[in-house]
């Protein structure tokens, strides 16, 4: 999220999610869309809000435990048979041997915003970048402005004892940490590396020596216009440290960018003058009068309290001298007030990187850029190439497809809390980005945006996502907070297309609340869901015109040991008959054999399947050399090479070791 979640810790009020009933699928086997759309109209209910679904089912819903009720559910990583879900409270772990009955191993209650979660073997990274957390994980939040007690930056726990993890160290950064992305050198075992994102403002050098708020050119040390990378060393995590800071932002400028729309911008100003009657501080912040919540202000009424030698709760004064400089103080705290010669500069902090060390890139979603990054030496990530779109609001994460030869970005228009999926907003805003890399260049192709209007009264735009493992195909599962999650295939760059979903009604028909999915990512064979106000959702897929039981059961044969969504790792299937037939699946659906081929192909997969040793070998021998015919002449000779290819792997493969 960005404004207010950036500016502020933002405060989600949301209620106890409990489970619902999972919602049918609507045309389960059929490759048009349902019309009417299902997702629109649904009815409002914290509990029980209607439900649509289409091509993919609701397995179960576990609401969060007694210490996480009413707080924020935020992102996802992934740990053997655990899955990890952070929260504005600390982070819960729950247990997934059963995909469909996930049950609590642990709550750790340890408050920040908003506590992003990552893991490398045994270590978990949680992410703080709001004022009120704490370096003893209390409840107690911090009150001064400046404070020793706080924590902005990366916990590191040791989770070798899931259910009894252990807080080992933390590292504190200038400006917190809103997200951060683990990062692997495929040359460097002893140590794992993470980039620390965030666009909060730089603390005070008196909370933590070394943060400097100047901009470069006048203070070459500056916390700004940097990403900060720390060193964990495995051997000794709790000696992590910040190694150094990549200025990947140098010479870029202020990208265009679009306004909000005339709705929003009168009813932010209702809403502001409605606060202000009441007492509430608001200030203009990227072109929007925003209310700020008490937690923000609270720590500037102290200092102004302990700047008069007073003490105890602030006098109406205190609150009008505060209010006089409230706009010119969140003006310097976000470098808005400092005069420019010359075009102003570009964004000096990401919000995500995702990195992919297979291929040695990352894609950085960077406030007003896209940027492409070198890390073949991840502690001095360089950027590669950098893309603006005036279409985009605020570029928010990124994801490679897996070979490496596209990137999708996400904006998140209105921070994550605005709806913005209504009948009348823009389809290019708050939608994603997909562009095509070619030889380390990066090429517009298309958008892609959920397109079910939602209501004014749901939180709705594009946010975290991650590839679902079909061989063969550029498949993606996304959350889109209220608006539900899509599921689409982008193999097409230029023409993605949504081929399955799942949505809820609004938590309240009356007005805004927060909910709906932070992040849907796929995990050996189930898709989870970070549900901010009702807890943890999870899906399977179900077979479609879109996707074949074979594609499923090829992607079900992908098994990790842990994830996390911003580490990217490559994607690989064992040589099996499951994985050849999900390719001729797909070469129906293309067109790139006829049908009589079809029937012939599959047939001979079938008897070879049922054959052994040289038999076996021969009949698939055979399959290969005619397929390499095949492929000659095919309008998918590229789809023909890669069944090709596994039909050879298996002709080769000792009969043991081929995977069925």
């Amino acid at each position: 999220m960005k404004s207010l979640r950036i500016l502020l810790g933002i405060v989600a009020v949301v209620s106890l999610g409990a489970c619902a009933a999972a919602g049918g699928s609507a045309g389960n086997n059929s490759t048009v869309a349902p019309n009417p759309d299902p997702r629109v109209g649904l009815r409002a209910g914290l509990n029980d809000a209607g439900q649509a679904a289409w091509n993919m089912r609701l397995l179960t819903n576990t609401p969060p435990s007694e210490k996480f009720v009413g707080s924020t559910n935020s992102d996802l990583a992934f740990y053997k048979t655990f899955v990890i879900q952070g929260n504005y409270n600390g982070y819960e772990v729950w247990d997934i041997t059963t995909p469909s009955h996930p049950t609590l191993k642990v709550g750790y209650f340890c408050p920040a915003s908003q506590s992003d979660v990552s893991v490398f073997r045994n270590l978990l990274f949680v992410s703080g970048e709001g004022t009120g957390g704490r370096l003893d994980c209390t409840a107690a939040g911090v009150h001064d402005s400046v404070s020793h007690d706080r924590l902005r930056g990366i916990r590191i726990f040791d989770i070798s004892d899931i259910a009894n993890p252990k807080y080992i160290a933390n590292v504190q950064t200038c400006r917190g940490s809103h997200t951060h992305t683990v990062v692997v050198d495929p040359n460097d075992t002893a140590n794992v590396y993470v980039y620390i994102s965030g666009s909060a403002p730089v603390r005070s050098p008196t909370e933590l020596p070394g943060c400097v708020r100047q901009s470069p050119d006048s203070n070459p040390n500056s916390s700004r216009f940097r990403i900060e990378v720390i060193k964990v060393p495995l051997a000794a995590p709790q000696q992590a440290a910040v190694v150094g800071g990549a200025r990947i932002f140098d010479s870029l400028t202020r990208a265009p960018a679009h306004g909000e729309m005339p709705q929003d911008i009168a009813e932010a100003h209702r809403v502001a003058d409605s606060a202000r009657a009441k007492g509430a501080f608001t200030a203009t912040l990227f072109g929007m009068e925003q209310v700020a919540p008490p937690r923000f202000v609270a720590p500037m009424l102290d200092s102004v309290v302990k700047a008069r030698g007073g003490t105890g709760t602030p006098t109406a004064a205190d609150s009008a001298a505060l209010r006089t400089s409230f706009q010119s103080i969140v003006d310097k705290m976000f470098g808005l007030n400092q005069p420019q010669a010359g075009p102003q500069p570009g964004p000096d902090q990401c919000h995500d990187i995702t990195v992919y060390p297979a291929v040695g890139l990352a894609g950085g979603a960077c406030g007003g850029y896209g940027l492409l990054l070198d890390i073949s030496d991840p502690a001095h990530p360089r950027r590669i190439g950098a893309v603006a779109d005036s279409n985009f609001s605020y570029w928010h994460s990124a994801t490679f497809n897996n070979d490496g030869t596209k990137l999708l970005f996400s904006d998140e228009w209105g921070g994550g809390g605005q709806p913005k999926c209504r009948s009348y907003d823009k389809p290019q805003w708050g939608a994603d980005a997909i562009f095509t890399i070619d030889n380390r260049r990066m090429t517009f192709q298309s958008y892609y945006k959920m397109l079910a209007p939602q209501t004014a009264n749901e939180n709705c735009v594009a946010h975290n996502g991650s590839l679902i493992p079909i061989p063969g195909r550029d498949v993606m599962v996304q959350a889109w907070y209220q608006g539900g999650i899509s599921v689409f295939d982008w193999t097409d760059p230029a023409h993605p297309k949504e081929i399955a979903f799942f949505d809820r009604g609004p938590v309240d028909s009356t007005k805004p609340q927060g909910a709906g999915s932070w992040s849907a990512y796929w995990y050996n064979g189930t898709i989870y869901s970070s549900e901010i106000a009702r807890g943890l959702d999870v899906f399977e897929l179900t077979p479609s015109g879109f996707i074949s039981p074979n594609e499923i059961a090829a992607a079900k044969f992908v098994h990790l040991d842990y994830f996390n969504t911003q580490d990217q790792p490559k994607l690989t299937w064992p040589a099996s008959f499951v994985v050849a037939r999900a390719y001729v699946d797909q070469l129906e659906r293309s067109g790139g054999l006829s049908a009589e081929r079809l029937k012939a192909v599959r047939h001979e997969l079938s008897r070879a399947e049922k054959a052994r040793g040289p038999a076996r070998h021969d009949a698939l021998t055979e399959l290969g050399a005619t397929l390499a015919q095949d492929a000659a002449t095919s309008s998918d000779r590229a789809k023909l090479q890669k069944l090709g290819a596994v039909v050879t792997e298996l002709a080769n493969a000792p009969q043991g070791n081929a995977a069925q």
